[in-house]
């Protein structure tokens, strides 16, 4: 007689995080250091375009949009710089308003995090150091060390596996188009962080929840919700 095995899979709740705009609100710093590096090659970039066409994007990507007017060299090597700038320009920067106690409420109903992120990884490491999260964060998946970054669903699909999750319960934490975009097409609900986008914009857009900050009372009914923790 044979003998049947019924193999199980673990799968939780997860919660992964964008960081830049959505841990803590810092695009002001990389547009300040985006607008200083493209000023002496005759690119204005205005905030909105920062907004619309820059933020959440991957360097690969701006490589080829941004800064096509430059050979690759010199574009990887302006970019090199714009990331030296930002991390000088990241000092006394705390995390977003709510932030921590959110993370203890997580923490406290047994759900694991991970940062899924398009930003390179020593500007990932340098902020997470600097806002005191390391702690918080054993994880960390970077969109360059992935097949392929946001807006495409592996960096989250990478976070969910790394994590054990089960995306059908599990939240992802963004505030640009091209994270809204990966969480969604990796079967995540998606909370908008209202730091660069309107609430209008994000829900249009396809965020499940926009909030202004981890303080929104909106917050911990969905999540508990989403999660399966109601």
């Amino acid at each position: 007689m044979k003998t049947l095995w019924k193999v199980c899979i673990s799968v939780k709740p997860v919660a992964l995080f964008d960081l830049d705009g959505t841990l803590v609100n810092a695009d002001h710093l990389h547009y300040e250091a985006w607008k200083h590096m493209l000023s002496p090659h005759g690119i204005d970039l205005t905030e909105e375009s920062y907004r619309t066409d820059v933020m959440g994007s991957p360097n690969s990507l701006l490589l080829k949009s941004l800064l096509k007017g430059l050979d690759e060299k010199a574009g990887l090597a302006l970019i090199d710089d714009k990331e030296a700038m930002f991390r000088r320009l990241f000092v006394k920067i705390e995390p977003a308003k709510g932030l921590t106690a959110f993370l203890d409420w997580l923490s406290g109903h047994g759900v694991p995090v991970g940062v899924v992120t398009n930003a390179p990884r020593a500007n990932a490491e340098h902020q997470l150091h600097g806002l005191g999260l390391v702690k918080r964060f054993p994880l960390v998946v970077i969109g360059a060390e992935v097949a392929r970054p946001k807006p495409f669903p592996d960096p989250y699909q990478v976070g969910l596996e790394r994590l054990g999750g089960r995306a059908a319960a599990s939240l992802a934490f963004e505030d640009s188009r091209s994270g809204i975009a990966a969480g969604k097409a990796a079967g995540l609900s998606v909370v908008g962080l209202m730091t660069g986008m309107s609430e209008a914009a994000m829900l249009a857009e396809g965020v499940d929840l926009a909030i202004p900050d981890y303080e929104d009372p909106r917050l911990l009914p969905f999540a508990a919700k989403r999660l399966g923790l109601a």
